[in-house]
């Protein structure tokens, strides 16, 4: 602006020369405009980037749990990945969590459910949901269905503070080493696991869930009357 301020008009004439060195907004070049940086994915060829971001995943889940373990990716027709891994143990657990967590991995969800085959062997099965970069990895984890333990996660995702909470409080799973494990909202006076004995696992991943409680819940008033 010191062009202009070196020339202001004295009183009375116009800023008609000003205004003609004043730029408008829509005189900027269009490619001058600042625009959000992409991302690794944007910036590459689709096919590898995809190619690359499983394989970096399955290779660092295989060196934290072990040769064994492998990944399952499916895409849908948007492109959103989907892994599926079973772990070898619960012990590998606690490093494939330490994977994921280097990996920038968020957790999303705890689900323990118990399949028809599982139960058969005499086994359950946990769950873990990671969010990684907008794909979603699931980390399943095999155990007794009687006596199971599974290591914390809080120490590494302090958001599965209540999902371990629950698991303990419901079911009849023991988390080694969480930082607090309390019940979150069941009295103490009822008795351990209750959804061991009151809901059955597949009643329990459907809607059916607050039904099935409270007709038990009926049944045993009637009982006792």
């Amino acid at each position: 602006m010191t062009d202009c301020a070196e020339t202001m008009p004295e009183r009375g004439e116009t800023m008609s020369g000003c205004a003609e060195k004043m730029p408008e907004h829509n005189d900027v070049p269009s490619g001058t405009h600042p625009t959000v940086p992409l991302s690794p994915r944007e910036r590459a060829p689709e096919g590898g980037v995809r190619d690359a971001f499983e394989d970096g995943v399955a290779a660092a889940l295989a060196l934290a749990a072990g040769e064994e373990t492998t990944v399952t990716w499916r895409r849908d027709r948007k492109g959103v990945a989907t892994g599926w891994c079973r772990l070898p143990s619960g012990e590998a657990l606690l490093p494939a969590a330490r994977a994921v967590a280097e990996l920038k991995g968020r957790l999303a969800m705890v689900t323990p459910y118990l399949p028809e085959r599982a139960r058969e062997k005499g086994e359950r099965e946990i769950a873990y949901h990671f969010d990684l970069d907008g794909a979603t990895l699931t980390l399943t984890v095999i155990l007794p269905l009687e006596w199971a333990r599974v290591p914390s996660l809080t120490p590494i995702f302090r958001n599965c503070d209540w999902h371990e909470r629950e698991l303990m409080e419901l079911y009849d799973v023991q988390v080694v080493g969480h930082p607090d494990p309390r019940r979150l909202f069941l009295d103490h006076s009822l008795p351990h696991a209750p959804f061991e004995r009151l809901v059955p696992y597949s009643t329990f991943t459907n809607a059916a869930t607050g039904k099935a409680l409270w007709d038990k819940v009926l049944a045993g008033e009637r009982e006792d009357a």
